[in-house]
């Protein structure tokens, strides 16, 4: 199996203008090593938060150009496994999340992770690790590892996690594929702007897939099929999201625009991902016993 360590290179922005470094074909397994979204610096509560290096934040590592893959393709993305380091850490400051308006002062938090839990103080957290930033270089100017889009970047989506598969608009030859900022635990919308921030290693399979057209990515796991879409306004990103799934679900099943919308008001979910970033993200799930009656693919 292929490795590539984050020592190896990284990335703050996804951006068609990065050298790739490594090369795979498409259905290369590769095992992936990364930082924490602070790069590892914050590793005691003692760590003066506003010290840290602020520009060395949400490394992504890659990118790592996949052969085949060329604008209008998909990549497809599957999460074999994820492992986590064991020690976490989480922050609150001034101007961060939700709640940044009350915070007067940068404050970080270790959260130590032993025997399927995340120690916060005396509370046993369940784990749910995750990948936080994941995605391909966009079709115009670099974006920071910070901020989702079409191309996927920091959605911060609790979906993405060992089982899942992702699919990604590619914009750029190679796709440019990279990942990184992992959690250990986070739960929707990441209100304090991180979830349990961790390092580790994600075993993904790469494949490009010609003829499937999206717009924006789409996960899907055992259960669920899903539309991601990232927008200025939460409301936006529902909007949006919703709307491609219905006319996706409207075509594959070959169904009236109103019947599918119908359909979906009773079957299927909004949901929040993250409220945190420059960008909100949302995403519209559709159950697979339902596509299942549809006798339906939507990828």
């Amino acid at each position: 199996m292929e490795t590539l360590s984050c020592q190896t290179g990284i990335i703050y922005d996804f951006n068609k203008n990065h050298k790739p470094i490594k090369t795979v074909a498409s259905g290369t397994t590769i095992e992936i090593e990364t930082y924490d979204c602070f790069q590892n610096q914050i590793q005691s509560a003692e760590t003066v938060v506003s010290e840290i290096n602020w520009e060395q934040i949400n490394p992504a590592t890659g990118p790592i150009f996949v052969e085949g893959a060329n604008p209008g393709d998909v990549l497809k993305v599957k999460i074999e496994k994820l492992e986590i380091g064991a020690q976490g850490v989480m922050v609150v400051g001034p101007s961060l999340g939700v709640m940044g308006h009350r915070m007067t002062e940068m404050e970080a938090k270790i959260i130590p992770v032993r025997n399927g839990m995340a120690i916060f103080n005396e509370i046993e957290i369940p784990l749910n690790p995750m990948i936080g930033v994941i995605g391909v270089a966009p079709e115009k100017e670099g974006i920071n590892c910070g901020t989702p889009g079409s191309h996927g970047g920091n959605m911060d989506n609790k979906m993405v996690t060992a089982g899942a598969t992702l699919y990604f608009p590619v914009f750029t030859e190679g796709a440019l594929f990279g990942l990184g900022d992992f959690h250990a635990a986070m739960g929707d919308g990441e209100i304090s702007v991180s979830g349990i921030e961790v390092p580790g290693k994600a075993t993904i399979t790469l494949e490009v897939l010609k003829g499937v057209k999206l717009k924006h990515p789409m996960l899907e796991n055992d259960e669920v099929v899903t539309q991601i879409v990232s927008a200025e306004t939460l409301d936006q990103a529902c909007k949006r999201a919703t709307e491609e799934m219905v006319d996706r679900v409207a075509e594959k099943a070959g169904m009236s625009l109103s019947e599918a919308t119908m359909l979906l008001s009773a079957a299927g979910q909004v949901e929040v991902c993250q409220i945190v970033d420059p960008l909100m993200t949302a995403r519209f799930v559709v159950p697979k016993w339902l596509l299942k009656q549809l006798n339906v693919e939507l990828i």
